[in-house]
C-alpha cells in the first residue's frame, strides 16, 4: 500500500494523516471545508514542530511529511486512487453509512475501506459497501502520532487477508495492533466508558468533587489522567454517543448515561472542544481549573 485517503480532517483525521505521511505514505486528506483542511495542516505542522523540538525528527523530516499530504474537498477525486481509505468523520451512524456507500462507488474495487469509529458496528457499516470482506475497523487512539494502540476490528464478513494487511500496516506505522471482534464498544470503550460514566454518577450523587474523583483514580489506580478530565478530552458528546451505542447494542440498563452527562451535552458543555466540561479550559488545556458549577 502506498496511497492512503483519510476522510475527515478533525482531531483524529489530521492525526491519522500525520502518522501515515510521516512514515512515507502519500496521503490524501479529504474534508468538505477548505477552512477545516487549512486548520488541519496547521495543526499537523505545529505537532511536527513539537517533534522537532524534542529531537525525535529533523526539519527535513517535517518538510517531507508535509509534502506527502495533499488536500481535497472532492470526495470522489480524493479516494479514486487510494489503496486504503480511512474514515475519521463524526461518530454518527447515518453519516458514516453515507460516506461508506459513496467511497465504495468512487474507489478501486481492491481498495480496503477502514473506519476509525470508536463504537459503531463495522458489520453495519460494511453492509452498504458491497464488499464486506474489505471493510474493517482501524481505531486509533488520541493523540494518534503518540499513542501506540490500534484496535483492529473485524466485521462479520471481514476477510483474513484484509485483517492481516491492516495488522501488518499498523506495525509499519510503529503501532501495536490488537485484533478484536465486532461487538458494541469493541474492547477499549466497552471497558472505558462505563468507568467514565460511573465517575460522572459519583459526582452526580455528591460522593466527591471533580478533583477528588480524579485524584483517587490517578494516585490510587495509577491512571495518568482522571476519568472526568479524560472525558473532557475525549469530548462529552462523544462519550454520550458511545454510551448510547452500548445501551442500544446490549439492551442493558447498566450502560445508561448519567443524567448529568446528558444535561451537560445538551447545554453545550462538551469538554476541551467547547472550552468547558468538568473543567474550564479558558486558559488552555494545561491550565485547566474545575468548572465553576462544580467548584466548592
Amino acid at each position: 500500500m502506498k496511497n492512503i485517503a483519510v476522510i475527515g480532517s478533525g482531531t483524529m483525521g489530521n492525526g491519522i494523516a500525520h502518522t501515515f505521511a510521516q512514515f512515507g505514505y502519500q496521503v490524501n486528506l479529504v474534508d468538505i471545508s477548505d477552512d477545516a483542511l487549512s486548520r488541519a495542516l496547521n495543526t499537523i505542522s505545529k505537532n511536527l514542530d513539537r517533534q522537532v523540538a524534542k529531537g525525535s525528527i529533523s526539519e527535513a523530516d517535517k518538510a517531507a511529511t508535509l509534502s506527502n499530504i495533499t488536500i481535497y474537498t472532492d470526495l470522489k477525486e480524493g479516494v479514486a486512487q487510494a489503496d486504503l481509505i480511512v474514515e475519521a468523520a463524526t461518530e454518527n451512524l447515518e453519516l458514516k453509512l453515507k460516506i461508506f456507500k459513496d467511497i465504495a462507488g468512487f474507489s478501486k474495487p481492491e481498495a480496503i475501506l477502514a473506519s476509525n469509529t470508536s463504537s459503531i458496528s463495522i458489520t453495519k457499516i460494511a453492509s452498504v459497501t458491497g464488499r464486506g470482506d474489505k471493510v474493517i475497523g482501524m481505531h486509533f487512539m488520541n493523540p494518534v502520532p503518540v499513542m501506540k494502540l490500534v484496535e483492529v476490528i473485524r466485521g462479520y464478513a471481514t476477510s483474513d487477508e484484509t485483517t492481516q494487511v491492516i495488522m501488518d500496516l499498523s506495525r509499519q506505522l510503529d503501532k501495536v495492533p490488537v485484533e478484536v471482534n465486532d461487538y458494541p464498544g469493541f474492547v477499549a470503550n466497552r471497558i472505558l466508558m462505563p468507568m467514565i460514566n460511573e465517575a460522572i454518577y459519583t459526582l452526580y450523587e455528591n460522593v466527591a468533587g471533580v478533583e477528588e474523583i480524579d485524584t483517587v483514580m490517578k494516585l490510587g489506580m495509577a491512571h495518568p489522567m482522571g476519568p472526568l478530565q479524560l472525558a473532557d478530552f475525549i469530548g462529552l458528546d462523544v462519550c454520550l454517543a458511545i454510551l448510547r451505542v452500548l445501551q442500544d447494542g446490549f439492551g442493558n440498563p447498566k450502560y445508561a448515561p448519567c443524567p448529568l452527562l446528558v444535561n451537560m451535552v445538551a447545554a453545550g458543555n462538551k469538554g476541551v472542544k467547547s472550552g468547558e466540561g468538568f473543567y474550564n479550559y479558558a486558559d488552555g488545556p494545561k491550565a485547566a481549573k474545575v468548572a465553576s458549577k462544580f467548584s466548592k
